[in-house]
């Protein structure tokens, strides 16, 4: 098939039902200011997220049902969002219960809009656009652990499917060629052996394999410093589309990674990685900033040039080997789980 061809073909339609019903991240907390809403997007819907003065966060779609107006250009007033254009107030339920230009009578009842279920974790805000998730959130205790230091990356938005994104975190392949000298090394391209284990909707695999030894420039891991060091990376990847991978040296030192994609629609997506730490807790966040501000950029050229923007879901589509057991069995998983959007 000519690349022309390939490119225009395996488009997805529209997003699987089942994807409504997931949490999914909008935003970090921190880009939640208090008394100004947020703008979002959320599998194609716009979506406005805001903070009542009891610091719990609201989401509701983003437009006034009067004359369609972006919410999340208002403002908060008496914990009510208010429509920049004509002043109407909806509260944290959707209802409109101010109308300037209305002195007498009942609001009208269709003057409402969509609330969805807001929950806040991890430092992240999560909605769900079709009730309460039907997966409950990772368990990750070391984000919930004082002892550990939190470094909150990106995020990192790119021109793909959040699936594609996703599965380029997993993938062990790419590390020497896209990230020699920081995540692999070019002489030792061969990937470990490993098993993938499908427990419902999370994978389960771990992996020992070489790395790059730590650099003047991004001293963020806890191997030591010799010609061939290896981690053991043990990993847990949670459909849709959230990865924690926990990683260790033989000692008591670990370093904990939370990533997870918002999917803002089927060509573009929002990433977050969160890292965590037990060891020298008094160095600067930048370097962790910085190293996966580099290691994302890497990835970016690259994700960004697969045809198509979403990961093609049937495995004839691709070829596959056997370092490829992740992405083949997330392809399955996906689908078995009614989460793989269908091509045409």
């Amino acid at each position: 098939m000519a690349t022309s061809e390939f490119r225009t073909t395996n488009q997805v339609t529209e997003f699987p039902k089942k994807l409504f019903h997931c949490w999914h991240p909008v935003a970090y907390t921190s880009e939640l200011p208090e008394g100004k809403p947020f703008g979002a997007t959320l599998l194609d819907e716009p979506i406005v997220i805001w903070r009542s003065s009891n610091g719990k966060a609201y989401a509701m779609k983003d437009l006034c049902i009067h004359r369609g107006t972006a919410l999340s250009l208002g403002w908060i007033n008496s914990d009510n969002i208010v429509c920049p254009y004509h002043g109407w107030k909806y509260n944290n339920e959707g209802c409109c219960v101010h109308i300037p230009q209305k002195k007498n009578g009942p609001i009208p009842k269709k003057a409402r809009v969509p609330s969805f279920p807001c929950i806040e974790r991890y430092g992240l805000v999560w909605v769900s656009l079709g009730g309460e998730g039907v997966y409950p959130l990772p368990n990750v205790v070391e984000l919930e652990d004082q002892s550990w230091k939190m470094v909150e990356t990106g995020p990192f938005t790119w021109k793909c499917d959040a699936s594609r994104q996703v599965e380029n975190f997993t993938d062990f392949g790419h590390f020497p060629w896209v990230h020699p000298g920081l995540l692999g090394d070019r002489e030792r391209p061969v990937v470990p052996e490993h098993d993938v284990t499908v427990d419902g909707h999370v994978l389960h695999y771990s992996i020992v394999r070489p790395e790059a030894p730590n650099s003047n420039d991004f001293p963020i891991f806890a191997n030591e410093e010799v010609v061939k060091p290896e981690r053991r990376s043990v990993y847990q990847l949670h459909l849709p589309f959230s990865i924690v991978l926990k990683l260790g040296w033989g000692g008591d030192e670990g370093m904990v990674y939370f990533f997870v994609s918002q999917p803002i629609s089927h060509d573009q997506c929002r990433g977050y990685c969160i890292v965590a730490r037990n060891y020298d807790l008094d160095e600067p966040e930048t370097a962790i900033k910085e190293f996966e501000t580099t290691i994302f950029m890497q990835d970016q050229v690259v994700v960004e040039s697969q045809r198509p923007d979403q990961v093609p879901f049937n495995l004839s589509d691709e070829l596959h080997l056997t370092f490829d057991a992740v992405a083949v069995n997330y392809r399955r998983t996906m689908e078995s789980e009614e989460l793989a959007s269908k091509s045409h």
